[in-house]
């Protein structure tokens, strides 16, 4: 039976891979975008007519709740990933804290107002599910991205707690927590980099991922993909790590 889903930040990189992946099942899948231009490629997409462009910040609780509406109305609405996610940070000692707190903002409400608005639609029928794209910054902050962690931090927080909440009503809410993901924007980065920086970066990613790689978005699509089935059924309040094992190694300054 055909389901639909709602992906925020659908338009590009990681989130376009999901709801690739998610139509590729012949499902619908409605698509929280800010920039129009990001969803050009919906046009000539084989599954273009199972594709719903919601224009709009998937921090405001009038478009979440356009973007569930429109699925269920396509299809009974299944699942909801939060994928949609600013990078843009700041020193708490260069900035007024109240500023700082709006920069995690960006990062943390569109997944509670996704959740809240996922929840809502879910308590009506039959449950579905939540996956919330998250970083391994949660665990292990990188120097000068605070708001950024933070937010990743209160995203698996909630996570957990919605899990507990409203998994007796058959939500179940599962994050995933990635490592460096190879996308237009990593790549863009990379490809400007110097021969010796190159180097180095790809010698550090070597390091800081055992695999010895940067992941693909379609490897997180899956992950996702299967957190949403019916496969994962007992699976409720997990963080998933998807990061090339990068969460499991301990760098140790005496190996060199």
């Amino acid at each position: 039976m055909t389901a639909s889903y709602v992906v925020t930040g659908g338009g590009r990189g990681i989130g376009r891979a999901i709801v690739e992946r998610l139509a590729g099942a012949d499902n619908i899948v409605a698509i929280v975008e800010r920039d129009p231009e990001a969803l050009k490629w919906i046009d000539d997409h084989p599954a273009e007519g199972r594709l719903l462009p919601i224009i709009g910040d998937a921090s405001d609780e009038a478009v979440a709740a356009r973007a569930a509406d429109e699925a269920a109305a396509a299809a009974p609405l299944r699942g909801w990933v939060n994928n949609a996610a600013i990078f843009r940070d700041a020193w708490l000692h260069e900035r007024p804290a109240r500023e700082v707190l709006a920069l995690v903002g960006l990062n943390l409400d569109p997944v509670v107002v996704g959740c809240a608005a996922a929840i809502q639609h879910f308590l009506r029928g039959d449950g579905g599910a939540i996956v919330n794209v998250s970083s391994h910054q949660a665990q292990r902050a990188v120097r000068g991205a605070f708001a950024y962690a933070t937010a990743k931090a209160a995203i698996e927080g909630v996570t957990r707690a919605l899990a507990v909440d409203y998994g007796p009503s058959g939500v179940r809410v599962n994050a995933v927590a990635l490592g460096s993901i190879s996308t237009e924007r990593s790549d863009a980065y990379v490809a400007a980099l110097g021969g010796e920086e190159r180097e180095r970066f790809d010698r550090e990613i070597g390091l800081l991922q055992p695999l010895g790689r940067m992941g693909k978005p379609g490897e997180v699509a899956e992950v996702v993909a299967f957190l949403l089935s019916g496969q994962a059924a007992f699976v409720n309040g997990a963080i998933i790590p998807v990061d090339g094992g990068r969460s499991a190694v301990g760098r140790d300054p005496e190996e060199a």
